[in-house]
This record gives structure tokens, sequence and C-alpha cells, in this order.
């Protein structure tokens, strides 16, 4: 049985959470981009020594470390040269559009396949940081960037120009 005045308390706590409300949606999926991009970016950040050189560690971790584990096996990383330049060009490229909204989807969509390879070659972090990863990228491909996106602010220009009259 609980005491009234704790039962008051709840309820003075619930109603003034319910006046909050919820944020709103272009909040969301800003921080839904942000969170998002961080862990890509700083792990391309890591994978750089000089602007289009990659590190040493970077090469040998790709060539002799990186497996993909496949139906019980595991597979040496194909073309790791090739695939560790793309991945470290798509940690850098890919957040900074998701952050500042542009190519939203596909840059989200571009990530959510880079969590699967990475899942694939990592298994054992797929509750700590592969399925949180998975779940703000398939909602912001789900949702979209939101209203503070560069992605809005062209589609906007777009369809402002197509209702222009001709010569106006």
């Amino acid at each position: 049985m609980t005491r009234p005045g704790l039962r008051h308390g709840v309820n003075r706590a619930m109603t003034a959470l319910g006046r909050l409300g919820a944020p709103p949606p272009w909040f969301t999926a800003l921080v839904l981009r942000v969170a998002a991009a961080i862990p890509f970016w700083r792990s391309g950040l890591t994978k750089w020594e000089a602007p289009g050189q990659l590190e040493a560690g970077t090469l040998w971790l790709f060539r002799h470390e990186f497996q993909l584990h496949l139906l019980g096996q595991t597979y040496p990383m194909p073309l790791p040269v090739l695939t560790a330049h793309l991945a470290a060009i798509a940690e850098i490229l890919l957040p900074v559009l998701l952050v500042l909204g542009l190519g939203t989807r596909a840059a989200a969509l571009g990530l959510l396949l880079m969590t699967g390879v990475i899942q694939l070659t990592l298994p054992g972090a797929w509750a700590s940081h592969h399925l949180p990863w998975a779940a703000m990228l398939l909602a912001i491909l789900t949702w979209g960037p939101g209203r503070l996106s560069l992605d809005h602010g062209l589609r906007q220009g777009l369809q402002s120009l197509r209702r222009k009259p001709p010569g106006g």
C-alpha cells in the first residue's frame, strides 16, 4: 500500500512531465543525426595519418586482423587495401553529410551498410554498439533528416522555384 503523500508526489511529477510535451521532431532528428555520426567520425579520424595517407596500423588491421564471420567460418577481408581506403573515406564523409542533413538518407544507408559489415567483422559488439547504431540509422532512414537540415532547405527552395510563374 502506498502512502497518500507519495502518490500525490508521483502524480505531480507525472503532470509536470506531461506539460513538457514531446520534443519537436526537428530537434529529435538533429540529435539522432549527430549521435549516429559521432562514432563513425571518431573512428574515421583514427584511420588517417595525413590527408590521403592511411595509418600503417589501419592497413595492417584490414590485411591481417579483420576477418568476416559468415556461416560459422572466418574469411579474410576482400581487397583489404581498397576496403580500408573506402571505409576510411566513408567514416569521414558520411558523418559530415549526416550532421549537415545533406543527402541524409543516402548517408544513413551507407553507414547502416557499414554497420552490417562491422557486425560481421566484430560480432561480439552487437548489443553495445551495432544495434544502437542500426536503430538510430533506421530511424533516420524512416523519418528523414527533419526540418533543420540542408535537405529540407533545398527541397523548400526547389518547391518555391517551381511555383514561380515563367518570366517572374
